[in-house]
């Protein structure tokens, strides 16, 4: 069946992995089938520590934590009908992709290698080492860089190999600010561009008081 040849083509979710210090894209993770839905939390940060102090009641320390919570799913029933086209999904389901998505939470083998000649030798090494760079994009207007919370994947449907064919992700990702990655870094200029966006958005609401009925404020 064809679509109406006019309709646009659907933007799709994912994640992109930016290497920590250069900014450089290392995986490009799509989203299958965009989430049905997303809850958005946003918590101010204020400074007063309890209620009634006058002097601090307005002020804000620095931006608010922004959370998201979503399902993503991954089919792979339609690749595994043509193996030809689809080689990869054919052989090993959806094991390519559910690994690129963990790939931003695990050192990599050489990293581990690398701590374990140091061990070998006495030295220590101080700085954990920095994962990618975690950036969620949800269309051109959302593009945040995140801290993965939460990552449960449901795997609902298997090959004969036992390799998964269809899973459910669950995520939950904090947004990471200034406060977190600073104003030069990669993170902290994707996080101001976010931010100045959402600015622009504000400033096109310009309802008044007279709108919710009252003459004077």
């Amino acid at each position: 069946m064809t679509g109406f040849p006019g309709a646009a083509r659907a933007v799709r979710g994912g994640f992109v992995l930016l290497a920590p210090v250069t900014g450089r894209s290392l995986r490009t993770v799509p989203f299958q089938f965009n989430p049905d839905s997303l809850t958005r939390t946003v918590q101010p940060q204020g400074i007063g520590p309890e209620p009634g102090d006058r002097l601090e009641a307005q002020r804000l320390k620095g931006p608010a934590h922004e959370t998201y919570k979503f399902e993503a799913e991954f089919d792979a029933a339609d690749q595994l009908a043509d193996p030809e086209a689809h080689p990869v999904e054919a052989e090993s389901g959806l094991f390519p992709v559910l690994a690129a998505l963990e790939s931003g939470f695990h050192p990599s083998v050489g990293q581990l290698l690398d701590e374990d000649r140091m061990a070998a030798f006495g030295l220590i090494e101080v700085t954990p080492v920095e994962a990618p760079l975690t950036v969620l994009v949800l269309g051109s207007n959302r593009v945040l860089p995140v801290r993965i919370t939460e990552f449960t994947v449901a795997e609902e449907a298997f090959d004969s190999s036992l390799n998964p064919i269809r899973a459910k992700v669950s995520v939950g990702a904090r947004v990471l600010t200034t406060d977190d990655l600073g104003f030069r870094h990669k993170g902290g200029l994707l996080y101001l561009q976010h931010h100045l966006a959402r600015e622009r958005f504000a400033a096109q609401v310009t309802r008044t008081p007279s709108d919710l009925g009252l003459t004077s404020l």
